[in-house]
């Protein structure tokens, strides 16, 4: 029996396993201890049988409400035989009184007929009105049996009294008592509960119900992630998961009545949102049943190495550019999409019926509101209905397509939320949406309007998105809705991904981020085309998922869209340019030596005018902090910034040596004003030390902290100290070592951060002109304590300065850490090494692109020393799982690597070591 006969068959033939029960028990004399182990060795054969039947039924048909449903049953039949053998060999009684009887309930998401392979399960034990030796009995073996059997089971045993005051004080036990299941037992006990539940409960508490419902959802969105595009989302609790569905339900089904009532009958929801409602119900229970047999356990998080597993079992296939597991995750997106759109129906619907209080009603109160209702008469097909912005009719749309666009315009310039009709009425008419409209002049100009609104636009954007409206109205927008990019680097899907950008940029404009970005902040002020800013940031990812490169392929769209939405040809070329660059500025930044002129000069040859330079400045912190919330750091913000200051004077005409002079003295300026405080005659000492690259491209506050460090170092007498600074915010601890330079000291560094299982994720490398190294490892951080996280960078400090002293090997210490694991082995990077001697007038660049992994850099640095390179400068970079690592090089000889033979030998021996076949020199 199978998975996809259980509708109409139980899993097994029950009378039969009663009478084979009945035999194991009499076999051993009707002594239950001893048929207790064959008992359970049946039950247990029993449950995997089941269970690889149900699995092998979902591989077929692919049905995993099917599937949810007769494990449901099954267990319903497995607790119906444990019931009637402990009732009838263990506990049996021949003249039961009235107490001696009861219902066994399901609850919870097993009341609702539907079990994922490793959901707990849920149990009321519902008694008459007292309880009894034989039920305590008879309700602590069942119980027992269960979890010898590896079930996990939640249970209450109460009467109906006990129940009714209960669920009357607790919201969690209301809900469970709401999605009740009669499985075995007292009929007429189960009718009475129901019964009384309804009228004593459920019957005039639907507001409290709701208010407690949604504030539940509101704190679990909280701790799961607020946004429903996580790239690694939480099918059951996150945002558009199943929890939502199931909150959907009980909220309907509250509403119904009795709350046994079809939870549908309320009329909440149109008989097309009952059919979305079940599509994405079924498809959340597919991939929930596959996840839960692949993890062998109960797992909710869509991680990345289950992705592509579950994208091969449901059958996606790569096609148009994207990876068979990204179609997988954006139909996933979709339906969490879905689902969101009938979370705010019923939620508006709820606040028009004020059975919930709506966020508007306040605003209803002010001179703001009576603006708006002003307003409002002014517009002739929409009104103002209970503080949402509503339809005229239902001819809105027919009348005017151009309404489609205009509806939000006057929900941002009232600030008012949307009426479910006209949610409804939107969505119904998407098919109005067609090139005419698209061609349209007042719809074009509107919309563009709304992109570069001051003050909202990303939440504008996101609404049209989730209406269906911006994808229609932008086809290119369109199709990378709900698309996700299968890396570690980004946190949201492409549309997400491209509305936070465009609020980034609004949050710059507003001046809200002036203290982490106060070079964007002051170039925002005195922007001279704001709206090429706005729609670049906007489409700079809009060729996502296409086999050529998307930032070619992005200007190319942009070309042709920026005239229709009304912008000139100046504007236009501007916009691809921004889109066809967009990533040149964090790549320079992040992978090159800032402090040779050729990098500034080759830079600058591309940007070629301040106005470039600036909006590509905006774009690039705009991009980098909209990828996720720890992206984004103070180190990736002053290599930024220095970049700017470097290319500035080249692009308005200024000798770049004055400039570069400038930038120096500024620096070191700034560093002075900071140390005070300090010995005056230790400053000086420290600023001697440092050649001009440290002045350029290290931040004041790490400079002053540089200098506490080696002022400590000086008044101790020692060659070697460290120091370190965790921030939780971007969950980075800097470790900063000062010690004498030698060849191999990177790689030792680096080895001993990997050793400790640290994840390097940046790096800054500065040399003295007294012989010493002074590095600072940008380090992911691990521990959420402070004093945990400190805890390790002091570990890392003293395993470093042990290496120094040759107190422990490395090799000893990095022997488990090479090994692969972890999320990591479900992507693959092609390994690239790129030699170039063109980028720099003194050094080799050699580029190194590869699979991140534990000891990574370590292996490669020791490579570059046993090839006897000489490391001048390294620029380490992670996007998530790949490493991208730059360094500058000469040979022994202060010698470019120009040697054809030379440079293959390089690239070889660094191919080795990203694909991990290479052997590491001992350390």
């Amino acid at each position: 029996m199978d998975a996809v006969s259980i509708a109409a068959a139980p899993y097994f033939d029950t009378q039969a396993l009663r009478v084979e029960l009945t035999a194991l028990f009499r076999e051993h004399g009707e002594n239950a201890p001893a048929a207790r182990p064959f008992i359970l060795d049946r039950l247990k054969r029993l449950i995997k049988d089941a269970r690889d039947a149900a699995r092998a039924g979902l591989d077929r048909d692919g049905n995993g409400r099917r599937c949810a449903e007769g494990l449901s049953l099954f267990e319903d039949e497995l607790i119906h035989l444990i019931y009637d053998y402990t009732t009838i060999h263990i506990y049996r009684t021949d003249n039961p009184s009235d107490a001696e009887h009861m219902a066994v309930i399901a609850t919870g998401g097993y009341g609702r007929g539907l079990l994922a392979p490793g959901s707990d399960i849920d149990l009321l034990f519902l008694l008459p009105y007292k309880q009894t030796p034989w039920g305590e009995s008879v309700v602590e073996y069942i119980l027992m049996l269960l979890w010898d059997l590896g079930q996990k089971v939640g249970h209450a045993t109460r009467t109906i009294e006990q129940s009714m005051k209960l669920a009357q004080s607790d919201m969690t036990i209301r809900t469970a008592i709401l999605d009740s299941r009669l499985i075995l037992g007292d009929e007429g006990l189960f009718a009475e509960l129901q019964k009384r539940f309804a009228a004593e409960v459920v019957r005039g508490t639907s507001s409290a119900f709701i208010e407690a419902k949604m504030a539940e959802r509101d704190v679990r969105h909280k701790r799961s992630g607020e946004s429903r595009y996580l790239v690694e989302p939480n099918i059951k609790d996150g945002k558009g998961g199943l929890r939502d569905l199931h909150t959907l339900h009980w909220l309907a089904k509250y509403l119904a009545g009795g709350g046994f009532a079809d939870p549908f009958r309320s009329g909440v929801f149109t008989p097309h949102e009952q059919m979305t409602f079940r599509r994405c119900e079924d498809f959340l229970w597919t991939v929930r049943c596959h996840l839960h047999f692949l993890a062998g356990r109960a797992e909710e998080r869509l991680s990345f190495d289950r992705q592509p597993a579950l994208a091969e079992r449901l059958k996606y296939l790569n096609r148009g550019g994207l990876k068979g597991v990204e179609r997988f995750m954006k139909h996933y997106f979709l339906v969490a999409k879905d689902v969101g759109d009938l979370t705010t129906i019923l939620c508006s619907s709820l606040e028009v019926q004020q059975l919930k209080r709506s966020p508007a009603i306040e605003a209803l109160l002010d001179p703001f509101g009576w603006r708006a209702r002003r307003q409002m008469r002014r517009t002739p097909d929409f009104r103002i209905d209970n503080g949402r912005i509503n339809v005229v009719d239902e001819k809105v749309f027919t009348r005017d397509p151009v309404n489609l666009i205009r509806f939000f315009a006057h929900a941002e310039a009232t600030n008012t939320l949307f009426h479910p009709t006209a949610l409804r009425l939107i969505r119904q008419s998407l098919r109005l949406i067609d090139d005419k409209l698209r061609a349209d002049p007042e719809a074009n100009r509107i919309f563009l309007e709304l992109l570069t609104a001051p003050s909202n636009p990303e939440g504008t954007l996101r609404r049209m998105n989730e209406a269906g409206v911006l994808g229609r109205f932008i086809p290119d927008f369109g199709t990378v809705v709900s698309m996700m990019q299968f890396n570690m680097y980004h946190h949201f899907t492409v549309d997400e991904h491209l509305i936070r950008t465009v609020g980034v940029v609004s949050e710059i404009e507003r001046g809200e981020a002036a203290k982490p970005h106060p070079l964007s902040d002051r170039i925002m002020r005195d922007l001279e085309n704001r709206r090429v800013l706005y729609v670049a940031a906007f489409l700079h990812d809009i060729a996502k998922g296409r086999p050529e490169d998307h930032s070619i392929a992005g200007a190319r769209i942009a070309r042709r869209l920026c005239p229709r939405l009304g912008m000139t040809a100046a504007e236009t070329d501007l916009v691809a340019w921004l889109i066809e660059h967009h990533l040149d500025m964090s790549t320079i930044a992040q992978s090159r030596d800032l402090s040779d002129p050729k990098t500034i000069r080759d830079f600058a040859d591309v940007v070629e005018t301040k106005l470039r330079l600036q909006l590509l400045l905006l774009l690039t912190v705009a991009d980098i902090r909209a990828v996720g919330p720890t992206t984004f750091n103070g180190w990736k913000g002053q290599l930024l910034r220095t970049l700017y200051a470097e290319t500035e004077p080249f692009v308005e005409g200024r000798r770049s040596e004055r400039g570069q002079s400038e930038r120096i003295v500024e620096a070191q300026d700034a560093f002075r004003t900071a140390a005070k405080g300090v010995n005056p005659e230790a400053v000086e000492a420290f600023a001697k030390r440092h050649y001009t690259n440290y002045w350029l491209r290290m931040e004041t506050r790490k400079q002053v902290e540089h200098l506490k460090l080696a002022e400590r170092a000086r008044t101790q007498g020692l060659n070697f100290a460290t120091d370190f600074t965790t921030d939780n915010f971007t969950a980075v601890t800097e470790l900063t070592v000062l010690a004498p330079n030698h060849p191999r000291l990177l790689s030792l560094f680096a080895g001993a951060c990997a050793a400790a299982g640290a994840n390097i994720v940046g790096a800054a490398i500065a040399t003295t002109r007294d012989g010493f190294a002074l590095d600072t490892f940008l380090l992911q951080r691990e521990f959420e304590r402070e004093e945990d996280e400190k805890r390790r960078a002091q570990r890392i400090g003293e395993t470093i300065e042990k290496l120094l002293k040759g107190e422990t090997w490395l090799d000893a210490l990095m022997a488990k850490k090479r090994e692969v694991k972890g999320i990591i082995r479900a992507f693959s990077v092609e390994p690239e090494v790129q030699i170039d001697n063109v980028s720099s007038d003194q050094f080799t660049l050699i580029e190194v692109a590869g699979l991140d992994r534990p000891g990574l850099l370590y292996e490669i640095t020791s490579a570059i020393s046993d090839l006897n390179l000489d490391i001048t400068s390294a620029h380490i970079t992670t996007f998530g799982e790949r490493a991208v690592d730059v360094f500058y090089v000469t040979d022994l000889t202060n010698k470019k690597i120009l040697n054809p033979a030379r440079q293959n030998t390089i690239k070889v021996r660094l191919a080795s070591v990203i694909e991990g076949t290479a052997q590491t020199a001992k350390v």
